[in-house]
């Protein structure tokens, strides 16, 4: 059979269990290694995939975990017989994690067979007792349990009849394996002192002492309280039921996990996609966003080339007509010199030179004209350039002034009340004036124009605050589904987790009552305090609040003076107030009319609300860590 589960074919789902059958058999006589040393296991089946030494529980789990799985069926059947080959053949020659304090080097064979009474129970018996108002009394169960203490006891049951103190007492030892041992120690500390059952049974003399001795099956049997007493409390087992009923309960809280474990995967691979969905239509809505921008910008910039080459040409127009008529002017001059000249040449001569002046003068005048005309002409384009500058500047502005019309809707809004109050002003003095009828006209047109510029501006405002609600509602139904999907991945010992607002901490109360009660009552006082504070936390008709400004704004602020608050300090202290104190401005906060808890997701680092942001990403991390752990 070879090492790897690619190194083959694959099967089908029909043949898995022959395959598993063939693969426990390589197992079993040895051709595929497992064992490298007494802590050191291998998987034959992955050794050419990662690396794999492995402790006997993690070998385990990690077969149990594949074979249970929805992958190849050849690689489940493989680690299903490497599964069955750990329990059944190597179970015995491991410790697996749950029995790591088992100590089985002072478990006799003999003790293997014996039946003890289980949880774990010792016997003491000759205990002294004095008569006393017609009933015999003794020493109290506390007082063994200080005696006993260095066994470790539970707890010590003295047992009475209709006569009183029998002399008999029951000492209650941990479940567990440590509990065993310290069974074993006490019953092998009477034995030494020649004080065991055996001597008990044997002694002749009832004055020489106290005797004691692990319970089994003979005194489970026995008769009188003590037999009543074992057969209330407790049932027979030997230590290899003991031994297997923990190596089954191992196996299924592996499987368990194992089952979890593939759960909580797919879960995350479900929320990484709808993530990554989410991610791209993001990015696809920046990239249009940036196209459209640059769109925009390449398209103004284009605009503004045009009107720069359209000014240009003008300019140059202008200056060429410019130089012609400096030309002409010139030309005029130089005939006009000429003209003069011959003045005195002829009467005839001077009068047509008097024509010609007058000609040229004429001619002069309209180029003057055209001059004037030009100039004109030249201021005119700049002042449309100017005014091409002025609407471009509108324009921008009045896209401000747009993002500004919420804030101006108070301002108009004051307007109209002054327009409304100089109105009815106006009415009074009113009579037969037309001057004031005229004012009243004019203020009613005014008026109409401001309510209509009002209207539009709550229509707009309306508009943005359906937005935001609609925004809103989408973010706390989005909070509502992480609080409900992750309420298993995530707690109140993780970095970001979900914290139940207004719920109160029973270890606070366990605190403030061991200072005051005895160790034995501690645990339920706290319970009680714990459970009476959060009735009245619940309690609508408690309200021990107070308005009051705090950095300029009007608040809500607990009561210091508060008769249930001052009676709780003075019970419990400060610490356990304060407490009270936070749940209670936690649930007025989240659900001041329901007043029940709330689960809040919550970054306890920073002691505040977390965004969603910081939960996906927090989320995301684990999720990688995990899966390079796996």
């Amino acid at each position: 059979m070879d090492s790897s589960s690619d190194g083959s074919s694959e099967i089908s789902d029909s043949g898995i269990d022959d395959y598993e059958a063939n693969s426990y058999a390589h197992l079993k006589s040895e051709n595929l290694m497992v064992k490298v040393s007494d802590r050191i296991y291998k998987c034959p089946f992955c050794l050419g995939k990662r690396k794999h030494d492995y402790q006997y529980k993690d070998l385990l789990q990690h077969a149990s975990a594949i074979g249970s799985s929805n992958r190849k069926a050849k690689l489940r059947a493989e680690h299903r017989a490497l599964a069955k080959f750990l329990r059944d053949d190597l179970g015995g020659t491991s410790t697996p994690a749950v029995q790591l304090t088992v100590p089985t080097q002072e478990i006799s064979k003999a003790e293997h067979a014996d039946q003890f009474v289980w949880p774990w129970m010792g016997v003491i018996v000759n205990i002294p007792a004095e008569f006393k108002n017609g009933r015999y009394v003794g020493e109290s169960g506390n007082r063994l349990k200080e005696q006993l203490s260095r066994f470790n006891p539970l707890k010590v049951h003295a047992l009475w009849n209709f006569k009183g103190f029998t002399g008999t007492a029951v000492v209650d030892f941990s479940k567990d394996w440590a509990g065993f041992k310290d069974a074993m120690e006490f019953e092998n500390h009477f034995d030494a002192d020649h004080k065991g059952k055996r001597h008990w049974v044997e002694m002749e003399d009832s004055s020489s002492g106290i005797y004691g001795w692990v319970a089994r099956a003979d005194d489970y049997y026995s008769g009188g309280t003590l037999g009543d007493h074992l057969r209330k409390n407790g049932d027979l087992k030997t230590v290899d039921d003991i031994t297997n009923e923990e190596s089954r309960k191992t196996s299924k809280l592996v499987h368990d996990l194992a089952t979890q474990i593939e759960v909580k995967k797919k879960h995350i691979e479900e929320l990484e996609c709808k993530y990554n969905e989410t991610t791209l239509s993001l990015d696809k809505m920046m990239e249009e966003r940036v196209k459209m921008h640059e769109s925009y910008n390449n398209e103004i910039q284009r605009m503004q080339r045009l009107a720069q080459d359209h000014s240009r040409r003008i300019f140059e127009e202008n200056e060429k007509l410019r130089l012609e008529l400096d030309g002409k002017r010139r030309e005029l001059a130089s005939r006009s010199m000429q003209l003069d000249k011959l003045v005195a040449q002829s009467d005839s001569d001077r009068r047509k030179l008097e024509d010609e002046k007058k000609k040229y003068a004429i001619k002069n005048s309209s180029l003057e004209l055209a001059s004037m005309e030009q100039k004109k002409a030249d201021e005119d384009v700049l002042r449309l350039l100017e005014d091409q500058k002025n609407e471009k500047e509108a324009a921008f502005k009045k896209i401000l002034q747009l993002e500004k019309q919420l804030d101006a809707k108070q301002k108009l809004e004051l307007e109209i009340q002054q327009l409304k109050g100089n109105l009815q002003v106006m009415k009074h003095m009113g009579g037969d004036d037309s001057g004031v009828n005229v004012k009243i006209e004019e203020l009613n047109e005014e008026l109409k124009e401001k309510i209509e510029e009002l209207e539009s501006l709550e229509a707009l405002n309306q508009t943005l605050v359906i937005k935001e609600r609609k925004s809103n509602d989408e973010l706390q139904e989005a909070r509502k589904e992480l609080i409900t999907g992750l309420s298993d991945i995530l707690g109140s010992r993780t970095v970001i987790g979900i914290k139940r607002m207004g719920e109160l901490d029973e270890k606070i109360f366990h605190s403030a009552c061991i200072k005051k009660f005895r160790k034995d009552d501690a645990e339920v006082k706290a319970a009680e305090f714990c459970s009476k504070w959060q009735d009245e936390l619940r309690n609508p008709e408690w309200h021990p609040f107070k308005m009051a400004t705090v950095n300029g704004k009007l608040k809500e602020v607990i009561q210091e003076d508060d008769e249930k608050l001052v009676a709780l300090k003075e019970e419990l202290g400060d610490e356990v107030c304060e407490a009270v104190t936070m749940s209670l401005l936690e649930m007025n906060e989240y659900n001041p009319s329901g007043r029940y808890v709330v689960p809040e997701l919550w970054c306890f680092k920073e002691r505040r609300k977390a965004t969603l942001k910081e939960v996906i990403e927090y989320i995301l991390k684990q999720w990688k860590v995990n899966k390079r752990k796996r």
